[in-house]
């Protein structure tokens, strides 16, 4: 029996898809599970698996055409079946998972999908996407590298690391490396052209720093209770999930607890009016190569300090390797970016649409703060809230930021 290849809906009120490319070719037999084609949302570009075995037949979406949700875009038929002629029948591919716990829709592929941070070009048989592209950006040999991922694909990390044993030895200039360092002698401009989720980024902030109404709140918080919950929460973290409670671990918790006492931060800017979800799904923005992308921690206010660090872990080491799934990605309702790390002290973050607020997250230091009247030396984190003026207004923003500071400073 034929079955239809649909456009996937991928993210809440999606109503089209881009097609990036067809990872088969028209005519050419498919498994059920393999990759079939690439889809372009407006967080990343995702790799859609195949609903069922078959044969690729009836293509009628070209690469770069923009394709309603659940249009039938090609079939997968039996040998000698002919495909079926007119009619757009939905499709496992395409259907939607069950209401997810923010109260959206949280669409995904009918099998797991993933997620390229940077994909480009045709595919090649064990070799993932990013790890294809960056091959090409560094002039690796693919005959001469050992994947390291499941069934030996090769993944980015082998490519980096053959990358690296390359510019050990002498006279190994790629043609890439050579015009970069002759552009760089010459002191003439260079014009790089950004990879697809670096562009996808580059619109997507362009277009909500442009539509949506940002204001700003910044709170100081002394950071000697939240040092002291982390070496506290150690022990017992590393026995119970084997590994190392982070701030930014406890950091969500806070947030998502204090935002169940505060709906409309935690809510979403509709043509229709103000969307208040009834979960609460915490997403962290990870930078990966040339990017940044969104994890989202699922009903993290009801997660333990434990399971948000298992979790965060495993979205941080999944974007590195460009396999988030789609459902990593989709969902959110509040999201927190953390710079501590590099040692900025404070920064504003540009909201991602639909929600209404975004928490930027300072590092962690020594200042001279006033203690009873007196100058004492204390542990200081600044924290910036980036609002949707439409959804929430300075007061709301104002008692949401004192609450997370008291759970913090508590």
């Amino acid at each position: 029996m034929a079955i239809s290849v649909v456009m996937p809906a991928l993210e809440m009120a999606q109503e089209t898809g881009k097609l990036v490319s067809w990872l088969k070719k028209e005519g050419e037999p498919v498994r059920k599970g393999e990759m079939l084609l690439e889809v372009e949302t407006d967080k990343a570009v995702v790799e859609v698996e195949a609903a069922g075995d078959g044969i690729l037949a009836a293509v009628t979406a070209k690469p770069g055409d923009v394709v309603p949700v659940g249009h039938t875009i090609a079939w997968l038929v039996q040998p000698g079946e002919t495909p079926p002629v007119g009619g757009q029948p939905s499709a496992p591919s395409a259907r939607r998972a069950d209401a997810a716990p923010g109260g959206e829709r949280t669409a995904v592929p009918g099998a797991a999908g993933r997620v390229l941070s940077d994909p480009a070009g045709a595919p090649a048989a064990r070799l993932s996407p990013k790890a294809r592209r960056l091959a090409q950006e560094h002039g690796v040999d693919l005959s001469r590298v050992k994947g390291s991922g499941p069934g030996g694909e090769i993944l980015a990390d082998d490519i980096l690391a053959a990358a690296r044993q390359v510019r050990l030895k002498p006279d190994t200039t790629t043609p890439g490396q050579a015009a970069t360092s002759a552009y760089v002698a010459s002191g003439l401009s260079r014009t790089e052209t950004p990879s697809t989720v670096g562009r996808l980024m580059a619109e997507r902030t362009t277009q909500s720093w442009t539509t949506v109404p940002h204001f700003f709140v910044t709170r100081e918080v002394d950071a000697t209770a939240l040092n002291a919950a982390r070496d506290e929460l150690l022990p017992a973290v590393e026995r119970s999930h084997g590994l190392k409670v982070t701030h930014t671990d406890i950091l969500v918790a806070a947030v998502a607890r204090a935002l169940k006492s505060h709906p409309r931060v935690n809510a979403s800017w509709t043509g229709s009016g103000i969307v208040l979800h009834s979960g609460i799904n915490v997403a962290l923005a990870l930078a990966v190569e040339n990017a940044v992308v969104t994890g989202v921690i699922r009903a993290a206010d009801a997660a333990s300090i434990g399971d948000v660090a298992a979790r965060r872990r495993e979205l941080t080491e999944r974007a590195r390797a460009g396999r988030l799934h789609p459902d990593d990605i989709a969902g959110a309702t509040f999201t927190i970016s953390n710079l501590g790390m590099y040692g900025v002290d404070a920064f504003t973050a540009i909201i991602v649409p639909p929600q209404a607020a975004i928490l930027a997250v300072g590092a962690i230091a020594d200042r001279v703060v006033a203690v009873d009247g007196r100058p004492a030396v204390r542990p200081m984190l600044t924290l910036t809230l980036s609002c949707d003026h439409r959804v929430v207004d300075g007061a709301r923003a104002a008692e949401f930021m004192r609450d997370v500071v008291a759970a913090l400073e508590e």
